[in-house]
């Protein structure tokens, strides 16, 4: 199941970049939120980084790996997640549409390895119009959060 959106950000590729790329910030926003997180290297994320999540959700606690695959600067970011049974692909895409204004094409694709996988991911299917909406949602606002920074010289 595949979930995929596409927003226009009034900055430069390269601040969108930055902020794409804040790897650091995401690590504090999860912990905040009470998701536990922990890089297994302390060098600056590079591809091949690994990160060792662990959160509760809908009564069980979860754990998930996620590894950095691809990263290209001012281009593409790719993550690769793994937990029971579940593969999820996160895919960043930027594009220079002019010197002040970037296209972010955000994706997330989830792929079922074992049957209780593909159980859940059927349920997923159930409610993708949901799904697709709150995604989509959640990427506008972080573009709107970029470009407010920018603007303001953050």
């Amino acid at each position: 199941m595949k979930l995929s959106t596409r927003e226009d950000i009034e900055a430069p590729i390269a601040y969108v970049y930055g902020r794409v790329s804040d790897f650091a910030g995401f690590e504090r926003r999860a912990l905040r939120q009470g998701i536990q997180v922990k890089r297994r290297s302390d060098t600056a994320p590079e591809v091949g980084t690994i990160w060792d999540i662990a959160f509760d959700f809908r009564g069980r606690a979860r754990k998930v790996q996620a590894e950095l695959t691809t990263l290209e600067v001012d281009q593409a970011i790719v993550v690769e997640s793994q937990s029971d049974g579940l593969i999820a692909y996160t895919e960043i895409e930027l594009i220079a549409l002019s010197a002040t204004r970037t296209r972010l094409i955000a994706s997330f694709d989830l792929k079922a390895k074992t049957l209780t996988a593909r159980l859940l991911l059927q349920s997923l299917k159930l409610a993708k119009t949901k799904l697709t909406k709150r995604f989509k949602a959640r990427v506008l606002d972080y573009a709107e959060t970029v470009e407010d920074d920018y603007r303001r010289g953050q």
